[in-house]
């Protein structure tokens, strides 16, 4: 049966809607502009008045979320970052509690690859404004006192609301995981809401309910190194979340040379070795999460990344063009007739 390909977002993931023979059940779309980025909101088969309330809530939802979790802004996060710095016993905003409980199971599942503890390093390279960076690059002194500093999650203390920093040079920038958590909350108020059809698309990466029609719904994977392409495509399961961390989402360069934002917590500088990653999951925040875990891991190390953080679905595409892939994401994938150096690894 052919498909329509309709798009979702001008950073080339894309959703493939399957025609049907019957006249399709009405889709309600909301495009929204949180966390830095476009997010789609798509309600399909359900009651006008139903899908417009539902968005109306998601929206005062992601607004609340976006101020609560920015890093570098007023707002209770950015309280939080200005307590951690003094070392003492704080009491938090509850809204800012979940962000650092699941940081920290996370931060020790990925071997600290995963660190939301490098805010001040992520500033040091221009990445803590909403502007891309014009550079210069930070010195090599600079990287070596922040390295010297060595902040993890592991400093940070609590109890119940309490909180406390044993360094001070801890400063906190979920961004490679609030997206993901924000839109596990938008599916589970879907849900919780009788909603049994929907897809979150944040930036690219998404999370599905239920399907579209008659199939499932099935997304396109960006090609890392071709403007406009679409590497594979994926069907997606109900409840299942497929988040993409790439060295081409935020860069800038300088004098010739590319700086791209994910940075390599063990060195300070932009991980080299991979230019994209795949994750599916059932949660999207360990999907996002991870995805930058296993970018920075590179092409040497992410099998034993992936199998701490019990990854079944990783596709990683190396500096060089290969592709490495668990056998189970091989097996769901569509190349749409890509030619593509596979190498297919177990965790």
């Amino acid at each position: 049966m052919p498909f329509n390909l309709r798009l979702l977002l001008p950073i080339f993931v894309f959703t493939f809607l399957l025609s049907a023979c019957q006249p399709a059940p009405k889709e309600y779309k909301q495009t929204l502009l949180v966390f830095g980025t476009l997010v789609n909101i798509t309600i399909y088969d359900t009651d006008a008045s139903k899908a417009a309330a539902m968005i109306k809530a998601i929206s005062d939802d992601l607004n609340f979320m976006h101020e609560a979790w920015h890093p570098w802004k007023p707002g209770p996060l950015g309280r939080t970052n200005t307590l951690l710095a003094q070392t003492e016993w704080f009491s938090a905003n509850p809204s800012v509690m979940p962000l650092i409980t699941l940081g920290q199971q996370l931060w020790h599942d990925s071997d600290g690859l995963f660190n939301p503890a490098i805010g001040h390093l992520l500033g040091l390279w221009g990445y803590h404004q909403d502007d891309p960076p014009q550079g210069p690059p930070p010195s090599a002194n600079e990287i070596k006192k922040w390295l010297s500093q060595n902040p993890r999650m592991s400093d940070i203390e609590t109890k119940g609301i309490r909180v406390r920093s044993s360094n001070a040079a801890v400063k906190l920038d979920f961004g490679a995981m609030a997206k993901g958590l924000a839109v596990d909350r938008v599916i589970e108020q879907l849900k919780k809401n009788g909603i049994e059809h929907a897809i979150v698309n944040a930036g690219g990466d998404l999370k599905a309910i239920g399907r579209h029609g008659d199939r499932p719904w099935r997304i396109g994977i960006r090609h890392p190194r071709q403007d406009g392409s679409v590497l594979a495509a994926v069907e997606v399961n109900d409840s299942e979340s497929v988040f993409t961390s790439g060295d081409y989402e935020r860069f800038y360069t300088f004098e010739g040379k590319r700086y791209h934002h994910i940075i390599d917590p063990r060195t300070g500088y932009p991980a080299g070795q991979s230019t994209s990653v795949t994750v599916i999951h059932p949660q999207a925040a360990v999907a996002d999460a991870a995805a930058t875990a296993l970018f920075v891991a590179g092409p040497e190390q992410w099998q034993d990344i992936a199998l701490k953080m019990k990854l079944q679905y990783v596709m990683l595409v190396d500096k060089h063009g290969q592709v490495h892939i668990t056998p189970a994401m091989a097996k769901r994938i569509d190349w749409l007739g890509n030619d593509v150096q596979l190498k297919i690894s177990q965790p």
